[in-house]
């Protein structure tokens, strides 16, 4: 059999669009004499769409963009990924489906049955779960699908699972000998290993081929890789479509010839090629085709300022650099140095003088090196803020905001200055990866300059002001928040991780301060590229009194 990846990039409600794609890969797919076609989760609605999937005309409108697609598969089956109305009175509206199209018939439709509610998840608010299971059977194809969260269960790969039944299996067990699995599977790190090894160690135990799409692009914060899958029945993996990119391409399931590039990757490249596609589709499908942001002579704002470059094209960003009576002139040379490497618009507009009135007016204080100025030091990351907002609103650019996850975890931003934006690019990306980026881009050569890796971070918003002064290092900050966030450990295993205790609980309290959730409340969508990241899957309420206590033989051990 031959079987083709229909790999593409969807935006959410775009009907019209998506559609378009489904049936340019349907046309590729007939000119590479392709027997089977598979496309992602939702394709047609596009993943996630959130509560649109709770508005009566999504749902009385779910299946009628299939008749287009059904008309166009004469020769072909496809597998399309869609929702459908519920005709049960009772529970939610809609199935999450894969449609099964053959030869212009559609055949049926495989429900999604494991709804997940974890991390970016929310499937049982909108959707109701599978009834029953079964096999489309074709020629002598008698073809099991599973949709995204139903294959993700099997008790022989996972340590510990989520549900208690393996969909998957059970299609397995109805006879099929060929399993699809359709998905929208978001980016994080370390995933598209795991992903390969979970597809080659099913198709080995069950001795059947599978074929395993998965959705590409960026939807707000959501991105999706693609690298879809397919195995043989040996479990070799024989297809690896590459990530962040659409792919349709089409393979001899029989063909024995193993893929090689099913490799886990370097971690930081892949985090570089998501943050990439995120700001890019994240610009174009919201209309935007240019840029703003704040340029510091900082490394946060120059890995921003690479990125997008990279996303959207040196021509089409702009920064700002905004100096004031504390900025150092090294900081903007640096600047300067950074657009002309980058090809780069960097314009400089002071606010000395407006920070000094404002001041005066205000009756504030001059800022004190080591003090506690918190008024005063907002004051310029506001005026900035304020400048970069006009700008955004008068050219027409995304506002970028260029704050990193170890400083928005413990608050240390200021609303309304630099959490302005449209979009936060690194928001999910802690400080020691924000260096990792850095030297990655300079690998073949020097872009961002030595000098602004080298320097000791700061706001420069009062005289010898450094992050250090108000921050742990980041070398001990950072992996505490990565158990933290992306394992989800205790407080307990943390410190058994070798972390001295007093740090942990300090850090922790901070993080979840009441005043720190309100700040992260405000910020704009951040791309995700972790597990568990400050983003749409975190949910604290900003009104509590919780608070880590630590029990004493945890701070004894080594206190």
């Amino acid at each position: 059999m031959r079987v083709t990846i229909g790999q593409i990039n969807t935006t959410n409600g775009d009907y019209e669009g998506n559609v378009a794609r489904i049936l340019d890969a349907i046309e590729k797919a007939k000119k590479d004499a392709s027997d089977l076609i598979v496309f992602p989760e939702v394709t047609i609605q596009g993943y996630t769409s959130l509560d649109w999937f709770l508005d009566p005309d999504v749902v009385r409108l779910a299946v009628q963009p299939l008749d287009k697609i059904i008309d166009a598969t004469e020769g072909l089956t496809a597998i399309v990924g869609t929702v459908r109305p519920s005709d049960q009175a009772t529970g939610r509206a809609l199935f999450n489906s894969a449609a099964v199209i053959r030869d212009r018939m559609l055949l049926g439709f495989a429900d999604k049955t494991l709804l997940p509610e974890y991390d970016v998840f929310d499937d049982p608010r909108y959707f109701e779960p599978a009834r029953e299971r079964r096999l489309f059977n074709f020629d002598e194809t008698r073809l099991g699908i599973a949709v995204c969260e139903d294959f993700w269960n099997d008790k022989t790969f996972w340590k510990q699972r989520l549900y208690a039944n393996d969909p998957a299996e059970e299609l397995i067990q109805m006879g099929a000998n060929l399993l699809v699995s359709i998905n929208a599977s978001p980016f994080n790190k370390g995933k598209l290993g795991i992903r390969c090894e979970m597809v080659s160690h099913r198709a080995k135990a069950a001795g059947l081929p599978i074929v395993f799409v998965n959705l590409v692009g960026g939807n707000d914060g959501v991105i999706f890789d693609g690298t879809s899958l397919v195995a043989d029945g040996q479990g070799r993996i024989i297809l690896q479509a590459p990530a962040f990119e659409e792919f349709i391409g089409t393979i001899d399931i029989d063909c024995r010839m193993m893929d090689t590039r099913c490799l886990p990757g370097d971690d930081i490249e892949t985090v570089r090629q998501a943050l990439v596609i995120g700001i890019r589709d994240y610009a174009l499908k919201n209309r935007f085709t240019t840029a703003v942001f704040g340029l510091s002579g900082g490394i946060d704002s120059a890995v921003v300022a690479t990125l997008a470059c990279e996303a959207l094209g040196a021509d089409n960003v702009l920064a700002v650099m905004m100096p004031s009576p504390y900025t150092s002139r090294a900081s903007i040379e640096d600047s300067i140095e950074l657009g002309r490497r980058l090809g780069m618009r960097v314009i400089e507009r002071p606010i000395s003088e407006a920070f000094q009135l404002l001041r005066t007016e205000l009756e504030l204080p001059e800022p004190k090196a080591g003090g506690s100025s918190h008024a005063v030091e907002n004051l310029q990351s506001r005026l900035r803020g304020n400048i970069l907002m006009t700008i955004s609103n008068a050219q027409g650019r995304l506002l970028l905001s260029t704050g990193n996850k170890s400083e928005l975890a413990l608050g240390y931003c200021t609303l309304y200055g630099d959490t302005n934006g449209g979009l936060a690019v690194i928001g999910d990306v802690l400080k020691t990866e924000v260096y990792e980026l850095a030297r990655l881009y300079n690998r073949g050569r020097e872009i961002i300059p030595q000098t602004i890796i080298d320097k000791r971070p700061s706001a420069e918003l009062a005289p010898g002001q450094f992050d250090d002064q108000s921050l742990p290092p980041y070398d001990q900050l950072d992996p505490i928040l990565e158990l933290y966030f992306e394992k989800k450990e205790s407080p307990e295993e943390i410190i058994a991780a070798g972390n001295d205790p007093r740090l942990v609980y300090d850090i922790l309290n901070r993080v979840e301060s009441p005043a720190n959730e309100f700040k992260r409340r405000q910020l704009p969508p951040t791309l995700i590229i972790s597990r568990n990241a400050i983003g749409i899957g975190r949910r604290r309420p900003v009104t509590h009194r919780y608070r880590r206590q630590p029990n004493s033989s945890s701070l004894g051990h080594g206190a």
